[in-house]
């Protein structure tokens, strides 16, 4: 599926995205703005970063995974 398509359902969500060229980014999507996404980013301690990304910049997006049913930590 486009990821076009996929990004009205993953506003709020943590996200991937894989960029046209070849690197890539993990964050929040907060919104869609003339042309752009607008992703939240960690970048350390308690700090984050609010990026934007032009969407020609962008090769696909996928969601994060579920977490497993939490296992015990020895």
């Amino acid at each position: 599926m486009p990821w076009q398509l996929k990004i009205r359902n993953l506003i709020g969500q943590p996200i991937g995205i894989s960029l046209a060229n070849g690197q890539g980014t993990s964050g929040v999507l907060c919104g869609i703005s003339y042309g752009k996404l607008l992703v939240i980013e960690y970048l350390y301690q308690a700090q984050f970063s609010l990026k934007q990304y032009d969407f020609y910049m962008i090769q696909d997006i996928n969601a994060f995974p579920p977490c497993q049913s939490p296992q015990p930590v020895y």
